[in-house]
């Protein structure tokens, strides 16, 4: 599966399908929401939503998130991937947090599991 060729949209339907199947690595992230402001040809802002062992996506950012994640579209598709390591993208500036980064880490953690 080559996740950097595929849409943003559907990289999102994904991850919300693969959730729902390894409901153990889901049940992990508590009830947490993460953020995402992307930026460049498919620029949105995205809230995911952890509450009760399942996975939501917003087509928004919520006002209060635990974690947001400002990133290049580009990038976002490479983290999916596992081909962007988040601690070297945050030191280098391809990723920005606010909020718990230690969150952030932990979202890195579950897109290796899922994908």
């Amino acid at each position: 599966m080559d996740i950097e060729s595929m849409k943003v949209t559907e990289i999102w339907n994904l991850l919300e399908e693969k959730a729902k199947s390894n409901s153990d690595a889901v049940n992990d992230m508590g009830s947490n929401t993460y953020g995402f402001q992307l930026s460049g040809d498919e620029a949105g802002e995205y809230t995911l939503d952890f509450e009760t062992g399942n996975v939501k996506v917003i087509n928004q950012l919520e006002d209060e998130t635990d974690c947001t994640l400002q990133l290049s579209d580009s990038n976002f598709k490479k983290l999916v991937n596992g081909k962007l390591n988040a601690t070297s993208a945050f030191m280098m500036g391809k990723i920005k947090v606010k909020g718990n980064i230690g969150l952030a880490l932990k979202l890195e953690k579950l897109l290796k599991t899922l994908f």
